[in-house]
Order: structure tokens, then C-alpha cells, then sequence
């Protein structure tokens, strides 16, 4: 039943498992104290590729799961370079709760690990889905 879900992508569970993926981002970084500390620092990180990958198969139902994951490491990746940019206006949207969630606050280069481990487990998730 669960295989049915991920072949092809449904809109609706992608949708709710990068919902999912972002409560339980949310929910690494609140609750950091009671996690051993490489997980508190890292688990956001990896998390956030996956929500990534999530929403990628959302808008591109038919990608390739080799795909998409390049695709989300790629944005994620991105997304990191951007930080070393440091205009006064992406400072102070960064400044913001949405915008330091969206656009991280200053880079790290174990991020970049983070972000391939984040997308290889979510497209480790869809393709194990496919075979059940």
C-alpha cells in the first residue's frame, strides 16, 4: 500500500511528508538539549535537503529519483554559497525568523555533507517505498 504512494509521486504525500520533514526540522532545533550534540548540529541540515527533495517530487512528479536528489542537494548547495554574500539587504531579510530559516545565517562547509545525506535518505526512502 505504502509502495502506491510513491509510484508514481502523489502531489497530496509529498506535500505532507515536506510538512512532516519541517516539523521535525522545527523540532531538532527546539529541542536540541535533549539530543547528543553532532545530531542537535546537524539533523536541521540534513533535514532540510530532504523537505527539499520532498518538494521537488511535488513540482516534478516525473523526475527521476537520481534526479530530483541532485536537484535538492544542488538548490541546497545553492542556497549555502549564498550565504557568503553579505549585501545590508539580505543581511536583514536573513535578520528575520522566515528568512534565517529559508536562507540559513552564514556558512558552513559541513552543511554541504549534511545537505548530500539529507537527499540520499529521502531518495533512499522513495526508492526502498518502490520496491515494497
Amino acid at each position: 500500500m505504502i509502495a502506491a504512494w510513491f509510484q508514481p509521486r502523489s502531489r497530496p504525500v509529498y506535500a505532507g511528508l515536506a510538512a512532516l520533514t519541517i516539523v521535525l526540522g522545527l523540532a531538532s532545533r527546539r529541542f536540541a538539549a535533549y539530543l547528543p550534540w553532532w545530531l542537535a548540529k546537524n539533523a536541521g541540515d540534513a533535514l532540510y535537503a530532504t523537505m527539499m527533495f520532498w518538494g521537488i517530487g511535488l513540482l516534478a512528479p516525473k523526475l527521476a529519483t537520481r534526479w530530483a536528489a541532485l536537484a535538492a542537494t544542488a538548490i541546497c548547495f545553492a542556497i549555502e554559497a549564498s550565504q557568503l554574500y553579505q549585501a545590508a539587504w539580505i543581511v536583514a531579510v536573513r535578520a528575520t525568523s522566515l528568512g534565517a530559516l529559508v536562507l540559513g545565517s552564514g556558512f558552513h562547509a559541513l552543511d554541504l555533507l549534511c545537505y548530500v545525506i539529507g537527499a540520499a535518505l529521502a531518495a533512499g526512502i522513495e526508492a526502498g517505498a518502490r520496491r515494497a
